[in-house]
């Protein structure tokens, strides 16, 4: 039988007891603190350091490649997990008519229904009033299942190395929490809720419902179940009403899923008249394109370098972050969250970043770090000092060690650049194929709506300043906000938009890229910062 040690956790003051040869990762799971491990422990990341105040070692190290072997006491370093969740967004106006209630409404009883956007960063919560379907709370945290990773592959990995009831439980457990809030600040019992509803990717979903996401990991990458599910909440783990209703809405493909029907339903998707494209960048890119002719779907693996995951100086969009940046009277202008010492960069402060380097010359078209005897405008050389080397490898310097919180230099390196080149080239390849497949051009289309926190978020004319959508549309770009959660609403008010929303899912055509004989070459071009060869 393993020894048992006690660690404890500061700033937290939280003490557990754990196995010999436990993770100190691994420790922080089960003491419920929700560690930050985008590679779900595979010491990839390094995002999980913690600070050893007292053990066999000391120092700084990373927690999913440390075990314990000792009594310890350990830092968990933490910034603060309060991260700006995106929980409004564009939405039409329906019928309340949520299939449940009548006796209630007969005996003017009051009833409510709850709404779930399960996003793999966030979760968003909001309560509706079930007569007047008027929006009552909003509840919202951190998807805690990014403690097994930053991803849905990762995720996945996870599930099949270890079962899915840890998976499932932490999710079921987060909805739960959030219905307890958004029934107090409300001023409501949780069991005057008669109905749910939930989106999520299919990934998201599958974990939720305790399906083995094998298939999504596997050739073909197909989803175990497609369609539409009304079930019990109570047998789903849902605290509500003991006769509640859970609403699943459909997924489409392997990697699109319930929240890009969602987001499909929130604008009524099939019944636009100009093409249209609508992109939603999580930690995966879902796009549709199209209006009431047709419409084409496809999904690209882009997400984690938006989301900081795979940048050396990323971290999600809370406080510290430098979120945009801009120049200002002759100087660099780095905005951060919360308005704090700066920690790191978030996606929106890494789209801008990119934009600047490329617009001033620091970045060439195939993405290389220029040296300084290659800057040609005047305010870059102003700037070359940023240009640096570490660990022997060019970075562009954006905060020196002394005026960050944590003592560490804030940069964008050569590896960096690359990650976001894939990211973008994937999303742009698809938008390349995907008009091609209405057979337009990707000029014709005539709106864009950015769904979700990062399109929310990001400046739209940095966006197509280094590709991520066409240059040409950059006027013709709407935030659309979390059109998920608005279509996870509407679902729930009303029973006819939720037939609807699997209708919708049924009508839309998906594209596996991969099996694309075009999708290389497409996004092999796509890799290039185009708009560096036009200064």
């Amino acid at each position: 039988m393993n020894r048992m040690y006690t660690v404890t956790f500061l700033p937290q003051n939280i003490s557990i007891e754990v196995a010999e040869g436990t993770t100190l990762l691994a420790a922080e799971q089960e003491a419920g603190l929700e560690p930050d491990a985008p590679c779900g422990g595979k010491g990839d990341c390094g995002k999980c350091k913690v600070n050893i105040v007292s053990g066999k070692q000391t120092g700084v190290v990373l927690a999913c490649q440390t075990a314990v072997t000792c009594d310890m006491k350990v830092d968990t370093m933490y910034q603060g997990k309060i991260q700006k969740i995106l929980t409004d967004g564009f939405s039409r106006s329906v019928a309340v008519e949520p299939g449940v209630g009548r006796e209630e409404l007969e005996k003017g009883i009051p009833f409510y229904l709850m709404a779930f956007d399960i996003g793999t960063t966030t979760v968003v919560g909001y309560l509706l009033d079930g007569k007047s379907g008027k929006e009552m709370a909003v509840a919202s945290m951190m998807n805690p299942q990014h403690q097994f990773g930053a991803d849905v592959i990762s995720r996945s990995n996870y599930v099949l190395e270890h079962g899915g009831e840890e998976m499932r439980a932490v999710i079921q457990d987060a909805l739960n929490r959030l219905i307890v809030q958004a029934c107090a600040k409300a001023g409501i019992k949780k069991e005057e809720i008669l109905q749910v509803s939930i989106v999520g990717n299919t990934c998201m979903h599958h974990l939720f419902l305790g399906i083995s996401p094998d298939s999504l990991v596997h050739a073909p990458y197909l989803p175990a179940v497609k369609e539409g599910m009304i079930l019990s909440a109570e047998e789903c783990g849902i605290h509500i009403a003991p006769e509640g209703r859970l609403l699943m809405l459909p997924n489409i493909a392997g990697f699109v899923g319930a929240d890009t029907v969602g987001c499909m339903l929130s604008v009524a998707f099939d019944q636009l008249e100009p093409m249209t494209l609508m992109i939603d960048i999580g930690t995966n890119g879902e796009m549709v394109m199209g209006n009431k002719e047709r419409m084409v779907t496809t999904s690209t693996a882009a997400g984690p370098a938006f989301e900081g995951a795979k940048i050396e100086c990323g971290m999600r969009g809370s406080k510290g972050a430098i979120s945009h940046v801009s120049v200002e009277n002759g100087e660099l202008k780095l905005e951060v969250v919360e308005d704090a010492k700066p920690v790191g960069i978030c996606g929106s402060g890494l789209i801008d970043i990119l934009a600047f380097m490329i617009r001033y010359g620091f970045v060439d078209n195939y993405g290389g770090l220029c040296d300084e005897e290659d800057l040609t405008d005047e305010f870059a050389k102003s700037q070359a000092y940023r240009l640096k080397e570490k660990d022997g490898k060019p970075v562009f310097m954006l905060v020196p060690a002394e005026e960050t919180a944590n003592g560490s230099e804030i940069y964008i390196s050569q590896k960096d650049i690359r990650e976001v080149q894939l990211a973008k080239g994937a999303i742009a390849a698809g938008i390349q194929i995907m008009a091609s497949k209405l057979s337009i051009r990707p000029e014709d289309i005539q709106q864009v709506y950015l769904a979700g926190a990062f399109g929310n978020y990001m400046d739209a004319e940095n966006a197509c300043e280094i590709g991520l959508v066409p240059y040409e549309l950059r006027e013709r770009i709407t935030p659309i906000g979390n059109a998920a959660g608005e279509g996870a609403k509407l679902a729930v008010v009303n029973r006819e938009e939720y037939d609807y929303a699997c209708r919708l899912a049924e009508k839309a055509e998906f594209i596996e890229l991969a099996t694309e004989s075009v999708f290389q070459d497409t996004f092999v071009d796509e890799l290039e910062f185009a708009r560096a060869t036009e200064r």
